[in-house]
């Protein structure tokens, strides 16, 4: 039987319309940022609280574009679903890994597509969604 998993992720976009994808310690593929509520917080609480302890960076709820859920297999986990609620929001800037990061890398939603590396919700729908819908 498979596992759930609820997850809130975002999709942080600089102003050269590049991705911010994520790599956590220990593991091969590359996702947003994000991660599991903790018990109580709302999506948007969820999302918030990772971004800040993941990137350092201190988002508020009008930062942030929800755009939606998706469910589909999770990057890390074997005999996991993932729910994730997905949130956009904008940051030019520079960037360390923080917490359980080991590696962060700006690209362009295109060219991440080309890559074998990248966790199921990034390639089957994030990235789809943003060259189909370009942020302004």
């Amino acid at each position: 039987m498979k596992k759930n998993l609820t997850i809130s992720a975002v999709c942080l976009i600089n102003n050269q319309g590049e991705i911010l994808l994520v790599r956590k310690r220990g593991t091969t593929k590359f996702m947003q940022p994000g991660g599991k509520p903790e018990f109580g917080e709302s999506p948007l609480q969820t999302v918030i609280r990772e971004i800040h302890e993941e990137l350092g960076l201190q988002f508020t709820a009008e930062d942030l574009t929800y755009n939606g859920e998706w469910v589909g297999p999770a990057a890390n986990e074997d005999d996991t679903v993932i729910t994730a609620s997905i949130f956009t929001g904008h940051y030019d800037g520079v960037l360390a890994p923080l917490a359980e990061l080991e590696e962060l890398l700006w690209i362009a939603p295109e060219d991440a597509l080309q890559r074998e590396d990248l966790a199921p919700l990034l390639k089957d729908h994030v990235l789809p969604m943003l060259i189909e819908r370009p942020a302004n």
